[in-house]
């Protein structure tokens, strides 16, 4: 029997995903929830949270409460099935259609509904658990070699994995490395298209001369373990002074951090250029329209190219290396303090060869060379 859930009980998970104080994995079990249900739920409240104070999202809804009504009484009930297929069945993924089953008032049975979809009633009835602690093991140990060599594919890691004990198969590997955010960094064909509504732009810095801080801006995501689960932080970063404008923690893969980041990062000022990898975060048209509206032209690196956002792909190595893999976050918010420490040092304390021996903050604000 699938199990429901009061409105109170979603809020509150929702709410608390929302905070981002505790990981997906965390509240699933505080709520005794499957882990999809906290992402899924988060998701509905950012989406229908700015319709809760607009008057013109009432008066929409009311005309098309109007409009369905005068289908019904028009077309009758079989049309009604034909073009709620056609307008809900185009490019959905499974679990897509699950949210869709029961959610609209339909007056047609859920076996029907499933079988326009054209999904299977054991599929919508499943709901799967969160990551187990195996798995999770699993995920430290490819992040790790990830950063050390970003270079191998799922068929290395896979291998180096089971001689260490822990067999595990190439298939595993890639869901895992999916879930994570994380691709194997070498030239490859192109085997897969962006969605449609989603632009890629061309890649801008090859052969260009960064000479002054506000150039060039890049952004990027990383995976960030914790004892019980994982977050995703994303960076936006001066590739001239290697500054750390802004950086974000989230316990999902969303746009909606990334923008976050990018907002406070536009308080420093503005790049000429800002680049990042064609990721749905980055290409998103929310992310894509804030830096048009500033007139920034948009730089995207080539999928899985090694040196197009290189120093980025340097920041997380070091702060893996100097402070994530050296702690074992218990929270959120233990994460965000050591995280946020460490960042500090880096952009303040720490001086760069490569920048005459000053701090990214120095040579940001273009305090003369050490030298």
């Amino acid at each position: 029997m699938r199990r429901k859930y009061e409105t109170a009980i979603k809020t509150r998970v929702a709410l608390e995903a929302i905070r981002g104080q505790k990981t997906i994995a965390e509240i699933a079990r505080e709520y005794d929830v499957p882990a999809n249900l906290v992402t899924l739920w988060k998701k509905a409240a950012l989406e229908n949270l700015p319709g809760v104070f607009s008057r013109r999202a009432e008066k929409k809804e009311r005309d098309w409460e109007e409009e369905r009504n005068d289908l019904y009484r028009q077309i009758g009930q079989l049309k009604v099935e034909l073009e709620w297929l056609k307008k809900k069945l185009s490019s959905l993924s499974d679990e897509e259609k699950r949210r869709l089953i029961g959610q609209d008032g339909s007056e047609i049975p859920i076996v029907r509904q499933c079988e326009l979809l054209g999904l299977p009633r054991s599929t919508y009835y499943y709901e799967p658990c969160g990551e187990s602690p195996e798995n999770l093991d699993l995920m430290n140990k490819i992040d790790e070699l990830h950063t050390a060599r970003p270079f191998l594919g799922r068929r290395r890691l896979a291998l180096l994995i089971s001689r260490t004990g822990l067999p595990v198969n190439e298939k595993r590997i890639r869901r895992l490395m999916r879930l994570m955010g994380l691709e194997t960094i070498y030239p490859k064909p192109r085997l897969s298209k962006p969605q449609e509504q989603a632009r890629i732009y061309p890649y801008l810095l090859r052969d260009l001369e960064i000479v002054s801080p506000n150039q060039v801006w890049g952004a990027d995501i990383t995976y960030i373990r914790l004892r019980h689960g994982f977050l995703y932080l994303v960076a936006v970063m001066d590739w001239h002074s290697r500054y750390v404008l802004s950086w974000e923690l989230s316990n999902t893969l969303d746009a909606g951090f990334c923008l976050e980041a990018l907002e406070k990062a536009l308080r420093f000022g503005k790049p000429g250029i800002f680049n990042s990898d064609q990721g749905c975060q980055f290409t998103s048209q929310a992310f894509t329209k804030r830096l048009l509206d500033e007139e920034i032209r948009i730089s995207m690196d080539g999928r899985g190219r090694a040196f197009d956002n290189i120093f980025v792909e340097r920041l997380w190595r070091s702060l893996k290396y100097e402070e994530v893999y050296l702690n074992d976050y218990g929270s959120v918010p233990e994460a965000k303090r050591c995280i946020s420490r460490w960042f500090e040092f880096y952009n303040r304390e720490r001086p760069h060869q490569k920048l005459g021996y000053r701090t990214p903050y120095e040579a940001f604000i273009k305090v003369p060379n050490a030298s």
